[in-house]
């Protein structure tokens, strides 16, 4: 009786220890992701391959080694530098011209790293149009989304070859995307090869693609940066730091592992075009470290070289600081 009555105790002793090792368990579960800071970032556009990066860090867990919950969200009508810039959110994605201006207007953004190392953007038309040189842009018609960069950056171009922009129809596409666009009612557009040109491959529509590379290294700019803001930077540097560390470390994968991180991108945003992302992620993934030491390097050399033009086209009211519109010190050593 006694034997069975010291079996009974210590079955109730084992059974108390082992429940109170679950609720512990499961406190310190709750601790652990209570300990997990919430931060958010706003894209700039629909989510694509020049995202790819945040989206393996979230998925890989990096952003959770980091000790940080990352929200992608999209920007709505406020645009994604006004919601950094307010602390609405506290990362984002932009591009060094809109950095640029804001800056020179006093809005507190600052560009913390680099997404793609050079610019990989250009005019694009099919090649039925007969343009292969800015000069031909004369008498054509041009889609855009009216900024005042657009006009300045076709002059830039024709003036080389002694054409100019008040020869160009420039009319506003809208919603429309470019294959709509040029189906009806415009000769050419500004496109990002790495979506929108691998996107023609894709479709079989030839085209003729003047990058603006190719005609000045002043226009080889960072284009998309990522950005914080300076309430951030000045009195959260962990975080930025810890932000910065996990996304370099997913771009990184992005880098060496194409086609997974694609598959990461398109099991995130299944509404994508799991073809047009893959073909997208092979042609990108080699350039966003491209010729640079490590991903996310910024130079202040091309941050003078745009703000210098920009300036001389009359698109700033004033110089930059460029000193102040960027920064590398949140970069993963080498």
């Amino acid at each position: 009786m006694k034997r069975i009555l010291v079996v009974a105790v210590s079955m109730l002793l084992f059974l108390a220890a082992c429940g109170g090792g679950s609720t512990e368990n499961g406190e310190a579960e709750e601790n652990a992701s209570e300990e997990l800071k919430d931060i958010t970032f706003v894209l700039d556009w629909t989510p694509n391959t020049n995202h790819t990066g945040l989206y393996v860090a979230q998925e890989k867990g990096y952003f959770e080694e980091q000790g940080l919950n990352v929200e992608i969200v999209m920007p709505g009508e406020a645009g994604a530098d006004q919601m950094v810039a307010s602390g609405r959110a506290d990362f984002g994605i932009s591009a060094q011209e809109a950095v640029t201006e804001a800056r020179v207007q006093d809005i507190p953004i600052v560009s913390i790293a680099a997404v793609i190392q050079h610019n990989t953007s250009g005019f694009a038309a099919p090649v039925d149009r007969g343009i292969t040189s800015p000069a031909d842009f004369a008498g054509k018609t041009y889609g855009g989304w009216g900024a005042p960069v657009e006009a300045a950056v076709i002059d830039s171009l024709m003036k080389q070859e002694g054409a100019s922009v008040d020869d160009v129809e420039i009319i506003n596409m809208g919603e429309a995307n470019f294959f709509t666009a040029v189906e009806r009612d415009v000769d050419f557009a500004w496109i990002y090869y790495g979506w929108t040109g691998v996107e023609a491959e894709l479709r079989d529509v030839e085209l003729d693609m003047l990058y603006l590379t190719d005609y000045s290294e002043k226009l080889d700019y960072y284009t998309p940066v990522i950005t914080t803001n300076e309430e951030m930077v000045n009195s959260d540097s962990e975080t930025v730091s810890a932000f910065v560390a996990a996304v370099a470390k997913g771009y990184q994968f992005a880098i060496d592992n194409p086609s997974e991180a694609a598959d990461i991108l398109i099991e995130a945003v299944p509404d994508l075009d799991p073809e047009l992302v893959k073909a997208s992620q092979e042609w990108l993934s080699p350039k966003y470290q491209d010729d640079a030491a490590r991903w996310g390097e910024q130079d202040a050399e091309v941050w003078q070289n745009y703000a210098d033009w920009m300036f001389e086209n009359e698109l700033l009211e004033k110089e930059l600081d460029v000193e102040s519109a960027f920064t590398n010190e949140f970069l993963p050593e080498e």
